[in-house]
């Protein structure tokens, strides 16, 4: 665990406008209406040990991959998004990975260099959007009798008291400038509560929050399943909210890629992409939920239990503070509403977030940044290969409507930033 550094955070408008001038001179891929052969069968692709990995490792387990020639495909488990980056960075030729599992917004943070550890850009593209909602803000047990939700009035004086004891608020968040990052900020910030200020924010691999809380060093954190539900099954703390909550059928994890090994195997990366698809309509179905919770749990991939995994699978959901649902509307989706399709308008609040936060300069062009990273339109080949239609019928979702009221017009990104109070705008 350790403290949210701003050297994670900008590294300037410069930087980003070098970005994304080198990266557009990659050439547009083709949009096939179908694939050719594969020009690799072979990639690496990694994945954090988390429900929502699912598509790619039931694409994987189910040989969906196989069944579109891509017979090489090996998924490597990393320990953090950290990792992931690192490796994503080094790319599969140098002994990294060429694709993965991640966050919807570290594509965006690896493209600009923000987060690079050469500090240059490595250009990725989403190819897809792996779920969403699933994931959830946890709290421990200390603040049990508290009672925090989504609207939690009192989160200011519960933050302000643990502040007084000497022992300052502690959130812990998988990376910086990730879903997590922005769930908890979007949260606190709505709530009165400014987490630069008032709150220490820390950053936790996914599989260790449950133990971090159990040893103290946390009050909060945010984190995608089966991690939330562990925690209730150990009676160490309760769900305060399901980010669902906060923002209903928000996007969430993304399959993202090297733009330049798409670059060089288009057929390839299309093939990929409609296993993907494929695994994620199964994923979907009620009767694979429990057989995908049994292959989830295995060591190799989430190593977790069934009783961790398939309950809120199920969209059942016991808080731990006495509330429990069945068939809850914020559980997770892999493909019904358009959960697999790769919104522009989504990632445009992403990238707005993070520049609310810092993480990227002010003047990022949202729209050339959001264009040359979504590809949507890989998509919408893949689904018609697939004979799965061509997807919604915009790549717009329109105006979002968070719990607070506050409203995402993704056309006018600038007078949503202007609306909010609570912002680290660098």
């Amino acid at each position: 665990m350790r403290a949210l550094s701003r050297r994670f955070v900008l590294r300037t408008a410069v930087t980003s406008a070098a970005a994304l001038s080198a990266s557009l001179l990659l050439s547009p891929l083709v949009a096939l209406a179908a694939p050719g052969k594969p020009e690799t069968t072979d990639v690496d692709l990694g994945f954090i040990a988390l429900t929502d990995a699912a598509p790619l490792i039931i694409a994987k387990e189910k040989g969906f991959f196989a069944k579109q020639g891509m017979t090489g495909v090996e998924l490597k488990k990393q320990t953090s998004w950290a990792v992931t980056r690192d490796n994503l960075e080094l790319g599969g030729a140098k002994g990294g990975i060429d694709g993965a599992h991640i966050l919807s917004p570290m594509p965006y943070l690896l493209t600009t260099g923000a987060i690079s550890k050469s500090k240059q850009p490595v250009p990725m593209v989403i190819l897809a959007r792996l779920n969403t909602q699933g994931q959830a803000i946890s709290g421990s047990k200390e603040f049990l009798d508290e009672k925090l939700k989504v609207k939690a009035a009192n989160l200011e004086a519960t933050v302000e008291k643990k502040n007084k004891s000497g022992d300052k608020f502690k959130a812990a968040v998988t990376f910086p400038g990730g879903t997590h990052d922005l769930w908890m900020r979007y949260w606190l910030a709505a709530n009165g509560v400014d987490p630069n200020k008032e709150a220490d924010l820390v950053v936790v691999p996914p599989p260790q929050m449950v133990a971090n809380m159990q040893s103290g060093t946390m009050d909060v954190f945010c984190v995608g399943e089966p991690w939330n539900e562990r925690l209730v099954n150990k009676k160490l703390g309760y769900t305060i909210t399901q980010t669902g909550e906060i923002w209903k059928e928000h996007p969430e994890k993304a399959f993202s890629m090297r733009a330049d090994w798409v670059k060089k195997n288009p057929n390839a990366a299309l093939r990929l992409l409609m296993a993907v698809q494929q695994a994620q309509k199964w994923a979907d179905d009620p009767a694979n939920t429990k057989e995908l919770a049994t292959i989830l749990a295995e060591d190799k991939y989430v190593k977790a239990t069934v009783d961790d995994l398939l309950p809120r699978l199920q969209g059942t959901v016991d808080y731990g503070d006495g509330r429990k649902v069945t068939n809850s509307p914020y559980k997770m989706k892999f493909w019904g509403n358009n959960a697999s399709f790769p919104y522009k308008s989504h990632d445009t609040w992403f990238v707005t977030e993070d520049i609310r936060w810092g993480y990227l300069p002010k003047g990022t062009n949202i729209k050339a940044l959001v264009n040359q990273v979504n590809r949507a339109d890989l998509w919408r080949a893949a689904a018609k290969a697939n004979g799965f239609g061509n997807g919604p019928a915009s790549d717009s979702r329109g105006v979002e409507t968070f719990f607070d009221g506050v409203k995402f017009d993704p056309n006018n990104p600038q007078g949503y930033l202007n609306s909010l109070k609570i912002k680290a705008l660098k």
